[in-house]
């Protein structure tokens, strides 16, 4: 068995464990199963999710069996850690969405044909379905005193606010989380729960409900929740989440969130969430220090991140938009790539037919785009070798744009100097 424990420490992945000396014995002796908790709050996992997947990626990879499990139970409450106040509940066809998502998401990332070590994707629902409340309040309900209950700071933090506090229902989410993790040992010969550091409570209960109901002994394993140097959450960005579904997130997007990440950071990320090798990593973060304007972390980031979410495919896109902003010539891209590419460039519609019927001269269109204010700005623009339509530079005044010069289905850019850009939009 590889050496999984100082793996993971080395790689920063590790916050908190049960019984560290114990654990690292245990996980080296043979091989185990070990299981994280993603709850269906939306159809896609988002970079938040990644942490406790990969790590889940790396268990397997080192010759254990993962299991990642679909909360379809625990999703109807939802869990309070780290909320401030009580989400919104879903509805049944809601959660079928999402759980749908998400499994077709993780298959992508753990090996469900691995033989022994093959990955298994479960349900809470399966097992909660089949408990009356009476039932579960008899033989769960009875082993969680209230105590114990009330120290959690999930709990805590939620009751000390005076204009928050915490429902009966999301109060009783430790319970049905905590049982799975029993559940889970008593079928599945699961011992050991990983997951964020903001789920120690709920690992803990697990384990002490484990202990009270059969008197086994279990562990659990948090990692770091991934936040940037100023302890922001990383993935947020002005648009929202980075999600994993690039209809929600962008081959394109998710590569320049990562490309643009600060180099303190870099590092980090790369221990964290990807593959590369602690040689290459320890090579990077000394390059970051000696010639930070290479950016060097970055674009290795940028692309073990995309490759691994987005596959080749979906690395390759993003590379060749990325080099269209900077002036490649922009060829075989869609209008919602385009669009993508240069959301924070002046754009304007213009009648399709003006450009289908009579061409529109590129004086013209330089002036329409905004990126001259007159035609005779347009001109001398032309003139010094500044004027660009689809990152071909154009010298000719007399130039006349028609279909032909269209970048995409409707979209058409343009370019005056350097940096400037401009897009013109053709609609019926």
């Amino acid at each position: 068995m590889n050496d999984i424990y100082s793996e993971l420490g080395w790689r920063g992945l590790i916050h908190q464990t049960t019984d560290a000396c114990s654990l690292s014995a245990w996980l080296r002796s043979g091989s185990r199963r070990v299981y994280v908790g993603f709850d269906p709050t939306a159809t896609s996992l988002h970079v938040g999710h990644l942490l406790p997947l990969l790590t889940l990626r790396r268990f397997q990879r080192a010759g254990h069996r993962p299991i990642a499990l679909v909360g379809g139970a625990t999703g109807m409450i939802g869990d309070p850690s780290g909320k401030s106040e009580e989400r919104n509940l879903l509805s049944v066809e809601e959660l079928q969405a999402n759980i749908a998502g998400m499994e077709g998401q993780m298959r992508r990332f753990l090996d469900f044909e691995a033989g022994d070590h093959a990955a298994l994707l479960l349900n809470n629902a399966d097992w909660m379905r089949g408990f009356s409340y009476l039932d579960f309040l008899r033989d769960v309900g009875k082993n969680f005193p209230v105590s114990v209950m009330l120290a959690k700071d999930s709990v805590r933090g939620r009751l000390e606010r005076a204009e928050g506090g915490m429902s009966y229902t999301e109060f009783s989410y430790m319970l049905l989380q905590a049982y799975d993790f029993v559940y889970l040992s008593q079928n599945y010969d699961c011992q050991l729960q990983v997951g964020g550091s903001d789920q120690w409570g709920n690992i803990t209960s697990g384990i002490d409900l484990a202990r009270r109901m059969h008197g086994v002994p279990l562990y659990g394993l948090t990692c770091p929740l991934l936040t940037r140097s100023d302890g922001a959450k990383m993935g947020k960005t002005e648009r929202g989440a980075l999600w994993l579904d690039p209809d929600r997130t962008s081959p394109y997007a998710f590569y320049q969130y990562w490309i643009n990440v600060a180099d303190e950071d870099a590092g980090r990320c790369l221990r964290m969430l990807t593959e590369v090798e602690r040689e290459e990593i320890e090579r990077l973060e000394q390059s970051c220090v000696e010639h930070p304007e290479a950016r060097e972390s970055q674009r290795r980031l940028a692309q073990e991140m995309t490759r691994l979410v987005h596959g080749a495919r979906g690395l390759a896109t993003a590379e060749r938009a990325t080099a269209v902003f900077f002036g490649a010539a922009i060829e075989d891209l869609s209008d919602a790539e385009l669009v993508e590419i240069f959301a924070d460039v002046p754009s304007r519609e213009l009648p399709a037919a003006e450009l289908r019927d009579q061409g529109l001269a590129l004086p013209d269109a330089l002036v329409a785009a905004g990126l001259a204010k007159s035609k005779g700005e347009a001109r001398r623009i032309i003139q010094q070798g500044g004027a660009y339509v689809n990152n071909r530079r154009h010298t000719d005044q007399q130039t006349c744009l028609t279909d032909a010069d269209r970048a995409s289905q409707t979209v058409m850019v343009l370019r005056a100097g350097k940096k400037r850009y401009a897009l013109l939009r053709f609609t019926e």
